[in-house]
């Protein structure tokens, strides 16, 4: 893996929005009005949510880099409000990391930043606008202008902040940040705290090794991308063991129903996972879960 170091101008681009496609107007009246809140979890790093997701940010004395701009424009302004309100540095750097519309539709309110992400969340992105008949003129506001293919590190303020791809997971393309000096890791959708997995483009057996890869980073605080985070943060290492084990007993028992030769229907029709039917999103994606699984457990996911 090889670093990059990014070099802050004074001078970013800015583009203007002007009468674009406005490509959060899909999501219903409750869900454009959501709001959030910025929490301190130690002195320099914050986490703005809205309802179950979170946005990591980092403040620095030369500016502040956000992971992930949530569901909406509207949403987003709302963390850039509050920023500027608490920490007062401005956004240099958002960093996102799944290519998912409630976690990219807030780019757009990111114009005068960089934008980076992994080669593979980029192109994602991409053919999901194309899919969306975005104008071109969203798609440039949502588009990362830095990609990357295994690390990429910006020094800003003193910090040394790796983004890092670690492995496909949630998606093929999920970044996380990780800042070495000061023992935290902001992971994204690789972690859904106390919540079922959403697997929809995902890996299971991908995604269990790279949350081994992170739980192996001298971190002692991690970040989920959903779910509640603990009062005391440094709980989110045992958050993530309890994530980790979804998909431990995800994988067994689809191994077991091939071994008996059961075929993909026969396999998320028996396949219950009944200690985790209390989770939020067990309902709606237990049966994704089995059969996105069997798919990748027998060659059949690209």
């Amino acid at each position: 893996m090889t670093g990059l170091m990014i070099l802050l101008t004074s001078s970013l681009l800015v583009f203007s929005l002007g009468a674009q496609e406005r490509d959060d107007s899909r999501l219903r009246p409750a869900e454009r009005n959501r709001t959030g809140a910025l929490r301190q979890l130690i002195p320099g790093y914050y986490v703005f949510s809205s309802t179950s997701f979170n946005s990591g940010v980092i403040a620095t004395s030369e500016g502040v880099v956000v992971l992930d701009a949530l569901s909406s424009e509207a949403i987003a302004r709302q963390e850039r409000e509050a920023i500027a309100s608490v920490i007062k540095q401005p956004v240099r750097f958002l960093v996102s990391s799944t290519f998912h519309n409630n976690y990219t539709w807030g780019n757009v309110a990111f114009q005068d930043v960089i934008k980076v992400g992994h080669e593979n969340y980029r192109a994602d992105l991409l053919a999901q606008m194309q899919r969306d008949r975005v104008s071109p003129e969203n798609q440039k506001a949502r588009l990362p202008q830095v990609t990357y293919r295994d690390r990429l590190t910006i020094h800003l303020g003193g910090k040394e902040i790796q983004i890092l791809y670690l492995g496909r997971g949630h998606t093929r393309g999920d970044s996380i940040m990780f800042v070495p000096q000061d023992r935290i890791a902001y992971v994204s959708e690789l972690f859904f705290s106390d919540q079922f997995l959403y697997i929809n483009d995902g890996y299971g057996l991908s995604w269990l090794k790279t949350l081994d890869a992170i739980q192996a980073l001298p971190a002692d605080i991690l970040v989920p991308g959903h779910g509640p985070i603990p009062q005391d943060p440094k709980e989110g290492r045992e958050g993530l063991h309890r994530f980790r084990q979804i998909l431990v007993d995800l994988r067994d028992a689809v191994q077991e129903e091939i071994a008996r030769g059961a075929t993909e229907d026969q396999a998320a029709a028996a396949i219950k996972l009944p200690q985790y039917e209390k989770l939020q999103g067990y309902t709606s994606q237990r049966e994704v879960a089995v059969r996105r699984m069997y798919k990748e457990m027998t060659g059949k996911l690209p």
